[in-house]
Parts: C-alpha cells; structure tokens; sequence
C-alpha cells in the first residue's frame, strides 16, 4: 500500500506538527483496510496497538450480560482509537467495527508512548481528550442513574438536534440515525425508540420525512426536557 496516500497529517490529533517528525512516526505505522461490519478489535484482546483512521468510519460498542449492543462511540477519519490499552497495558475495554470500509494506520503501543511523552504538545491534546471521555462519561452515568428509557431517547434527540435554517422557531435532526444508533446511544431499545418517537410524532412535536426529523414545537420539547432533566441548560461541570 502506498503510505503517502494515507498520511497522518489527515489526523487532528498531529495538526500542525513538524512534518519530518510527522513522516517518521508515519513510517512506524502499518496500514491495513478494513470492510464494512468487519471487527477490527474485540473487547479483552490483550494488543495495545492504536489506530488512526484515515479513510471511513467506526463505531465503538459493547454488549450487555443479555448480549444486547450499546454503541459507545462512533469515530470518523481524522481521528483515533485504541490509546488506553496503549497507555495502561491493559485489555481493551470494548469492540471496534467498521462502519463502512476504511484504511487504518496502526501504531505499535511503545512507539505511540514514545511519541506522547517525547511531545508535550502531543501530551497535552491526549489529555483533554481524556478528559473529555471522562465528562461524557459522567453524563451518560447520571442518565441511566436518574431517568428513564423514554426519557433517555427524548435528551438524545435534543443532543443531535440543531437549528433548522429553514424554519428558526424548528430544530432538525438531518439526516437522522438509524433506530439502533440512538438506542446505543440511549442505552435502551430499538423498539423502545420507535414507541418514544411514534408518541412525539403523535402528540405534534415532531415531524418524521424520511431521514428527517424536525421538532416543531419547541416550546413543549424544551419543558419536556427540563421536565426531565433538571439540569437542563447549565453547563456540565465535574
């Protein structure tokens, strides 16, 4: 495979950094394809490899003791994967499949550590996206803690939502996930999904077309959700 067609440089995590010291991590790098619902590393395996997406996407899932798949994460090309086994030693801590086909550079966990603690830069942008994982983390723990299935499909659709630039009194969710996404996300079920939005739809707060779904009475969304959520609106603090 031809590297330069892959670089690192498409990896936001190495903006801006010198290009010679960019090519000499990029040589360090295996380059592998993967095709669409191909796993790419199973929870417990004991590799400590990271993975820098350069092409395509995937999603980071686990499974419940009843089997059932709860998304964690999807990341895009530009970013990345893998870094706390790299970090820790530890086994990974979930699964990783394509989601379309992708090419992926793989870097070995010694040369990944060699590369953050040699670059503090590097270090730093690592941190806070640690930190980031952490505060997500925390919100996601305190929605399963305090509400319920409904309620957790309601605060989703408002996470994905944003202005609709035709209509500024509407939100738009364009293009909207698959039933299984937002319950991975919500931590519940597909079916469970479909009765929430089937009652919004039902009582005229949303509008489903297609993969479109446009919440068109805000005012009520917004009192559902404080409703539910009693921190809605204030910045998430930790």
């Amino acid at each position: 495979m031809n590297v330069s067609l892959h670089r690192l440089t498409t990896i936001r995590l190495f903006r801006g950094f010198d290009g010679d010291w960019l090519r000499a991590l990029e040589q360090k790098c295996g380059w592998r394809e993967f095709d669409r619902e191909q796993t790419i590393l199973d929870r417990d395996n004991r590799e400590g490899d990271v993975f820098f997406v350069t092409q395509g996407s995937v999603i980071v899932v686990n499974f419940s003791v009843t089997g059932r798949e709860i998304a964690l994460a999807r990341i895009a090309a530009g970013s990345y994967f893998g870094e706390l086994a790299a970090i820790d030693g530890e086994p990974r801590s979930a699964t990783v499949v394509a989601l379309e086909p992708c090419v992926i550079g793989v870097l070995a966990p010694q040369a990944f550590r060699d590369a953050v603690t040699g670059n503090a830069v590097l270090s730093l942008r690592l941190m806070r996206r640690l930190a980031r994982i952490i505060r997500i983390s925390d919100d996601r723990i305190m929605d399963l803690s305090t509400l319920g299935a409904f309620q957790r499909v309601y605060l989703e659709l408002l996470r994905l939502s944003h202005a609709d630039p035709d209509d500024p009194a509407a939100l738009v969710i364009d293009p909207m996930p698959g039933q299984k996404d937002i319950a991975g996300q919500a931590s519940t079920t597909r079916e469970t999904v479909t009765r929430a939005i089937s009652q919004l739809a039902a009582d005229g707060i949303v509008e489903r077309k297609r993969k479109r779904l446009r919440i068109v009475d805000r005012r009520r969304f917004d009192s559902l959700a404080a409703a539910l959520d009693p921190n809605w609106g204030e910045d998430s603090t930790r």
